[in-house]
């Protein structure tokens, strides 16, 4: 997990680069602005059968507004699913957070999986930015 940060850069337009993260060995959280408005990978586990989920998280202290960016995607689905694919979902979590987010097997990172993962990301995050840039700009 701790790699995948500066795996993930080069795949970035120069605007996107210049993230914060944080990780542990299950997770790795980047953000911008907000550490609670982040995006996540996160190896679910074996007991969640060994799958690995990547999404952008609305984790704010305010249920409110993680409903509001919610539903702020949620209205803009039908394009992200065109340009991500129709694997991601969005939804309500847990602790009313919310989440835009796709799921897929994992088995472990070797270096073509760290690769792909980072391009994924990369992808996910140049499709998801400028909409929460945008909502939080309406403010």
């Amino acid at each position: 997990m701790r790699a995948l940060p500066e795996a993930v850069r080069p795949y970035l337009p120069p605007e996107l680069r210049d993230f914060q993260w944080q990780a542990r060995t299950w997770l790795v959280q980047f953000y911008y602005s907000d550490p609670r408005l982040h995006y996540e990978v996160w190896w679910l586990g074996e007991q969640r059968g060994k799958r690995l989920e990547l999404g952008l998280h609305f984790e704010s202290r305010d249920p409110t507004l993680n409903q509001r960016l919610l539903e702020r995607f949620l209205a803009h689905l039908f394009e992200i699913k065109a340009e991500l694919g129709p694997q991601v979902e969005a939804e309500m979590w847990d602790r009313g957070w919310t989440k835009v987010y796709e799921v897929y097997p994992f088995a472990g990172f070797d270096r073509e999986t760290l690769d792909a993962v980072a391009a994924r990301l990369a992808r996910v995050m140049t499709v998801l930015q400028p909409i929460l840039e945008a909502e939080m700009s309406s403010r």
